[in-house]
């Protein structure tokens, strides 16, 4: 009588197919860096001119406003008048501003504030929210 031996199966891994995705990404990588491309530029000497293009980055403000009435100005407690003049001083110069103030606060100091930031001429005024 003749006894038949199961197969055992294989269990490797078949390369093949990992093979071709490399190459595949391989082929797409050598492409794609094709379709970038590279800014030449001429050595030119640009003359002077008494106005430039590139703008000043204005400076931010940050003020804060506690539950009982206390201003900060960029962490430093100011008075109103304070926060007047210096708004008055820095106008022109003051990009953006943020107002934290307390949510127990009248609503009336802050738009108070808002008002004085408008007037200075600064052009953002944001209030900041949770």
């Amino acid at each position: 009588m003749r006894f038949f031996r199961d197969k055992e199966e294989d269990f490797s891994l078949d390369y093949t197919p990992l093979i071709d995705v490399v190459f595949l990404l391989l082929i797409f990588f050598m492409v794609s860096t094709q379709f970038v491309t590279f800014q030449k530029r001429l050595q030119v000497a640009l003359p002077k001119a008494k106005a430039s293009a590139v703008k000043e980055k204005k400076k931010e403000l940050v003020i804060e406003m506690t539950a009982d009435g206390q201003i900060f100005v960029d962490g430093r407690m100011a008075s109103l008048a304070f926060l007047e003049a210096y708004l008055k001083k820095e106008k022109g110069k003051l990009g953006s501003t943020i107002i934290r103030a307390d949510r127990s606060l009248p609503y009336g100091d802050v738009v108070r504030v808002m008002g004085l930031c408008k007037e200075a001429g600064v052009t953002e005024v944001g209030i900041a929210v949770r």
